[in-house]
């Protein structure tokens, strides 16, 4: 840089570039120039991150210790790398009138840009992870023009060459980078193509059809006892007529849940896997590829189906891959689990502790088989009066709570069957995990929780009494909670399940959100045909509005045309 390199292109053009804007400079520039400047100051930077980690640990109803500590960290680091360089390299600033005092330090990277970078840069990586649509579009557009106006104004002020600005914008991205890798695990599904949730074309293939009308192998994941051989042909037929003649199909089994998956998606490309099984098999299929981008087009053949349920595929097999093919490919959220003695895996449905993960252990094979979800109501009777558990909450990394309860479930969807509303704030696509702690005392308790939900399932509501993360209802029985990521620990091992899978007792779980990680094929209902007050805030962007609809059916519909 100050060497050999100096005198050969481009950096022999760099003098050139300094010396043409100090010989255009004029009012209205150097004005903007000026409160870049200070906007990009060492100052300005440091009160612009304190205020902004505070409003990220102060606003939200819980505080989001770790987003804040990626930004603060993320400015930190880039100012550590600065001054290293500086040390190193010891090049003069451009040989023009500079309009601000130089800085003893080199010219040799911009201080100023790569702390914009940092703070800018990393607000527009939270932004994007939280907003959708339009609005999602402009602000993290406006956040990423803060650092390129600062390099622009830098080399006006004739503070800094070209390649010092280019390598400041350089360090505070790269900054942001290692410190999002490191602190925001789930940053890298958001931020790949499943993020934004709808695919580009209108039906969700996964590149459309070729010249010749056929698309892309699809991969089926079977379910042998959940799916016959008679409905087999029935979907491969309706995959053959919207374009998918080359099928790959692959069987379950207690091994391989998931039917060799991996293996399968990493011998050819792939435009589609299709699953055909219950929320067990789901689960495994979504554990591959979360965060693949290729979508998933999900076929209820199980006991329970509550993601299909949920998110208003048809009960009907054929009927519900005939309708997510011709819909839309929506980015969804998958919830991560660890524990002491589980290996870390995702979930699409409920994780729980305590009484209800005793009823999935215990609930009868044989019965599952005859009766269908039946099952577990008659094995939650054997555990009604099973003791309470003592449990302690930490929610994005506050203070523990400290509880008792009988029952504690993290949801990523919020209906049981039924249409039971057991979380009613929960949606796939929120980028948070709810929790409720079921503690009811005696009889009555156990009369009121039942009621309550009862009652909310026949009116259709999805929203329980205000009070935010926290609030009871059923008269204490029922304990509500926000968060994108949930540590319970146990005095006691407890008995675990996750989406309707028995798991190892033990006494942690820890639960974290992947946000948008999970391309899921979904129906498009009619533009009429979901109630306006039960249409929430937030939608995957691409999906113009989601749905919630917590009836009989339980089911939520993503609807077009916002």
């Amino acid at each position: 840089m100050t060497g050999p390199l100096a005198g050969r292109s481009p950096l022999s053009a760099e003098d050139g570039v300094n010396g043409a804007l100090a010989a255009h400079r004029a009012v209205p520039a150097t004005t903007f120039s000026d409160a870049m400047s200070l906007l990009g100051s060492t100052g300005s930077v440091i009160a612009l991150t304190l205020l902004a980690c505070l409003a990220l640990l102060c606003v939200p109803r819980v505080p989001r210790w770790r987003e804040a500590l990626f930004l603060a960290v993320s400015v930190a680091a880039q100012s550590a790398v600065f001054v290293l360089v500086t040390l190193v390299v010891d090049r003069p600033r451009p040989d023009v009138p500079h309009l601000d005092p130089a800085p003893p330090t080199s010219s040799f990277p911009s201080g100023h840009v790569g702390a914009s970078m940092a703070l800018f840069g990393g607000l527009a990586v939270l932004a994007a992870g939280r907003l959708r649509g339009a609005r999602r579009n402009v602000v993290v557009g406006l956040l990423l023009l803060l650092p390129l106006a600062q390099a622009g104004s830098r080399m006006y002020r004739g503070m800094h060459h070209p390649s010092d600005v280019a390598a400041g914008l350089l360090n505070g991205a790269c900054t942001l980078l290692v410190v999002a890798y490191a602190l925001l695990p789930g940053i890298w599904a958001a931020a790949g193509p499943a993020a934004g949730g709808a695919l580009p074309a209108a039906r969700p293939g996964g590149g459309g059809r070729t010249s010749t009308g056929v698309r892309g192998r699809v991969v089926v994941v079977r379910h042998p006892h959940a799916c016959g051989s008679g409905t087999a042909a029935t979907l491969r037929a309706v995959l053959r007529r919207h374009g998918y003649a080359d099928q790959v199909w692959a069987q379950t089994s207690a091994d391989e849940p998931c039917g060799a998956l991996a293996a399968l998606l990493a011998g050819a490309d792939t435009s589609l896997v299709v699953v055909c099984g219950g929320d067990g098999t789901v689960r495994a299929c979504a554990d591959v590829l979360a965060g693949s981008g290729i979508p998933l087009a999900i076929v209820p053949c199980g006991t329970g189906n509550l993601l299909a349920r949920n998110l208003g595929l048809p009960s009907a097999p054929a009927a519900a891959l005939e309708e997510g093919l011709s819909g839309q490919a929506v980015g969804l959220d998958v919830g991560r689990l660890d524990g002491d003695g589980l290996t870390p895996t995702r979930f699409v449905v409920m994780a729980g502790a305590g009484f209800d993960a005793a009823m999935v252990r215990d609930a009868s094979q044989r019965l599952k088989a005859r009766l269908g979800w039946v099952a577990y109501v008659v094995a939650a009777l054997r555990h009604l009066r099973d003791p309470r558990m003592r449990l302690s909450i930490r929610l994005d990394g506050g203070a523990p709570l400290e509880r008792r309860a009988r029952m504690v479930v993290i949801g990523n969807v919020g209906s049981l069957q039924g249409g039971l509303p057991l979380l009613p704030d929960a949606r796939p696509d929120s980028g948070r995990l709810e929790l409720v702690l079921l503690d009811p005392r005696g009889p009555g308790g156990w009369l009121a929780a039942a009621g309550h939900l009862a009652s909310r399932a026949k009116s259709g509501s999805a929203r329980p009494a205000p009070g935010g993360s926290g609030r009871r209802a059923a008269r204490g029985a029922l304990e509500y909670f926000s968060a994108a990521r949930i540590e319970l620990r146990f005095t006691r091992a407890q008995p675990r399940e996750l989406d309707g899978e028995a798991l190892p007792a033990g006494t942690r779980v820890t639960a974290e959100v992947e946000p948008g990680a999970l391309r899921v094929c979904l129906p498009v209902p009619a533009r009429g045909g979901t109630p306006q007050e039960q249409v929430p805030e937030r939608v995957p962007e691409g999906a113009e509005r989601a749905g919630v609809t917590d009836g009989a059916e339980g089911a939520a519909a993503l609807t077009a045309g916002d």
